[in-house]
């Protein structure tokens, strides 16, 4: 039980020295790619409402 323990905070200990290792984005790349995800999520939901609508069309000519 003691080695577990010991393990455990061996590996909270190399995950935090890893994180002070990571270049993190300031605030205009953050906001760059934040819009770049919203844009992404707009057209991907979009193109999904399209194409739902034209499949569903297809079945109801289809099943008619």
């Amino acid at each position: 039980m003691k080695q577990s323990f010991g393990t455990t905070f061996s590996f909270f200990t190399d995950s935090w020295a890893e994180l002070k290792k990571v270049k993190w984005p300031g605030r205009k790349e953050l906001t760059s790619y934040t819009l770049v995800v919203i844009c992404t999520v707009v057209f991907v939901t979009i193109y999904f409402a399209i194409l739902d609508v034209i499949i569903s069309e297809l079945v109801r000519l289809v099943t008619e």
